[in-house]
């Protein structure tokens, strides 16, 4: 019987899964002790065929593939937790490197305090190669680009709001249930509410830790905040309470920008109002460019820097704003 069980919701990752479990099976906890169950969307690619040949090359460690029909990240989450047989759950991503010795220092901590989750620092690192990549991975690393988003950046071990790839105590479900699988985004940060509510905490160690691939091209990135803001309103509509000022200032920026603009066509100085908040963003970001530029020794930095940051929060605050628009006449879900 395994005392952890690594569960990766799966699709498509056939240019990072064989990553992933390399870095798992150079795990510092004994690898008799371990299982890995990937719930896997049906993938359409390799990836199925990836995972059946790191088996074969490394029988030491126990990996399970089950399928995951909706193709959703929280069912994905749940159909691994299920079959678990672990008393610690370990999540992961497919499109991530965890450190030697992150398996062994989330265990350490969750025997110090089984009422809690406990998760790591992302050393964000480029998907691909080319400049824009650079860019979107040091936007998605930097204050400017994310707040205080305590796991992309911190320093310091601290109780937090939430963190990514959370580990547990499997008897921690029983207290505040699986994942809720109604939200296709947002669904950890969910989990971790109602584990705060009820009266657990959220340990951030940055010594845990894990590479995080970050998008590889600016569509990509809109989508994904696109989805993250639109599925941020939907949680937030049930734990109002828990927004943070880092969620809020990007669909009031979007907000303010839409309607000083068609304001103006009906009182024409509103649109020295449009121009001068863009004006003072957009200089803003170009100044901090150019010092991670400079700094980075990057000369593409101080142009793509401001794009991949203006992307991040216009698709964040557009899609929180439309997710808000497209749901005001409903009531939240009390759940």
């Amino acid at each position: 019987m395994p005392d952890v069980s690594v569960i990766v919701p799966c699709y498509n990752e056939q240019a990072t899964i064989t990553l992933l479990l390399n870095a798992l099976v150079q795990q510092t906890y004994p690898l008799h002790d371990l299982e890995v169950i990937i719930a896997d969307a049906l993938s359409e690619d390799q990836t199925r065929q990836k995972i059946s040949e790191f088996q074969s090359a490394n029988p030491q460690l126990s990996i399970r593939v089950l399928d995951n029909p909706k193709r959703t990240i929280p069912s994905a989450v749940n159909i691994a937790i299920k079959a678990a047989e672990g008393s610690y759950i370990v999540r992961l991503d497919a499109h991530c490197i965890p450190r030697p010795d992150y398996i062994e220092r989330c265990v350490q901590a969750l025997k110090s305090d089984s009422n809690r989750v406990v998760g790591g620092v992302w050393n964000i690192q480029p998907s691909q190669p080319s400049p824009i990549a650079r860019a979107i991975a040091t936007a998605a690393a930097h204050p400017l680009g994310v707040g205080d988003a305590h796991y992309r950046h911190t320093q310091k071990a601290q109780f937090t709001d939430t963190v990514p790839f959370g580990s547990f105590h499997r008897k921690l479900i029983d207290r505040v249930g699986f994942y809720d699988e109604t939200l296709l985004s947002n669904e950890d940060y969910e989990f971790n509410t109602r584990v705060r509510q009820a009266g657990g905490k959220i340990w951030l160690d940055p010594q845990i830790s894990s590479v995080y691939f970050a998008r590889g091209d600016l569509a990509s990135l809109a989508r994904q905040y696109f989805r993250y803001g639109f599925w941020k309103h939907c949680m937030l509509r049930r734990y109002p309470r828990t927004l943070r000022w880092r969620q809020a200032l990007p669909p009031l920026f979007v907000l303010i920008l839409a309607l000083s603009l068609v304001g103006s066509l009906f009182f024409p100085p509103l649109l020295v109002v449009f121009g001068l908040i863009l004006g003072v963003y957009l200089l803003v970001l170009i100044i901090v460019g150019i010092g991670l530029s400079i700094q980075k020794k990057d000369g593409f930095l101080w142009i793509g820097f401001p794009l991949a940051v203006a992307v991040m929060h216009n698709a964040w605050g557009s899609g929180f704003l439309w997710s808000f628009l497209s749901r005001c006449y409903e009531q939240p879900d009390k759940r």
